[in-house]
């Protein structure tokens, strides 16, 4: 029987429950989704969670695709799920945790005694530690952003081929390689021994259809390339960047792009373009370096120094 929360399951069986992380402030329990998905066959363990960061849903959209096409009678091992990390912040469709002002995917390992965050961060890391691989679904926030998967280990570390393979496997096209900060689950996991990627599903306001198929053959791919299901998976090649330029605005304004998410660009190439109300021209900006334009902004209006877009650097493929 293996259980997670209330969700407890037998070989050959499915349940769903909820994993109590705390009050709210009323003294009601606060307690996230779960689902246990037991194999009928012995087997490896996979961790997926989802929305711990409150604003992005496109894991949410992953998890509520893959559960229901998953049959514990084909599967080998086991799969543990928390549907929605950040409780707080997605009942108001918040990135940080309201309660105490935290973005929760820098609060692992967590504190079981500590703070909302951290509480919840416990929670859920007590169950990640119980697997031998993770998937921690993303996106970037409400910006625009290609669909990737971030390896956040850094590469001296002794998981970071396995967390590259697993990266690999998931098959974004996009992967992120770049020792992420410090209480993100894609660092803790692998410092227990688990490779532990970061998908990042694209960047939108609620949720984007193309960027959850992707996630949803992501998911199928781990379970087919690592044993949990029957088949097999064409591990692509996959385009690697290991950092960003990160361009903001000189100039207040509206921001007029001249590239494509995605997009190759090289050093010089305009990226953007800032205009006055009028439409007369105020700045051009262009690229330090070659790279792949892999995220912007949504809203076209800036101010002086605001945030504009990103350009990966240091491609290569794998």
């Amino acid at each position: 029987m293996t259980t997670l929360g209330t969700a407890s399951a037998a070989p050959g069986e499915m349940d769903t429950g909820r994993l109590e992380v705390g009050e709210t402030r009323d003294g009601s329990p606060v307690e996230l989704p779960v689902a246990v998905v037991n194999g009928a066959r012995d087997g490896e363990t996979l961790y997926l969670q989802a929305a711990s960061d409150g604003d992005e849903l496109n894991g949410v959209g992953v998890i509520q695709r893959v559960v229901p096409r998953l049959d514990p009678a084909d599967l080998a091992g086991t799969i543990l799920i928390v549907g929605i990390v950040n409780y707080h912040a997605f009942q108001v469709a918040e990135h940080r945790n309201p309660i105490d002002d935290t973005k929760m995917n820098r609060a692992y390992p967590g504190d079981a005694n500590g703070t909302s965050s951290e509480r919840i961060a416990a929670a859920t890391f007590e169950a990640a530690t119980r697997a031998d691989l993770v998937l921690d679904l993303h996106q970037g926030s409400t910006s625009r952003m290609i669909d990737e998967v971030r390896v956040r280990c850094g590469p001296r570390h002794r998981l970071h081929r396995e967390c590259l393979e697993l990266a690999k496997t998931f098959g974004c096209g996009y992967v992120l390689d770049q020792k992420g900060p410090d209480g993100q689950l894609a660092r803790a996991g692998p410092d227990e021994g688990i490779p532990t990627v970061d998908p990042e599903l694209g960047g939108c306001v609620g949720w984007d259809e193309s960027s959850i198929q992707r996630g949803v053959e992501g998911v199928f791919n781990v379970l087919r390339g690592y044993g949990f299901l029957d088949g097999s998976v064409d591990r692509q090649r996959q385009t690697r960047a290991t950092g960003f330029d990160q361009y903001g605005s000189p100039a207040g304004g509206l921001v007029r792009f001249q590239q494509e998410l995605g997009d190759e660009v090289r050093a010089g190439d305009t990226l953007f373009e800032v205009t006055d109300t009028f439409g007369s021209l105020k700045a051009r900006i262009t690229a330090d370096s070659d790279g792949i334009f892999w995220r912007s902004r949504r809203l076209p209006q800036v101010a002086t120094g605001e945030y504009v877009c990103s350009v990966g650097i240091d491609i290569d493929s794998y």
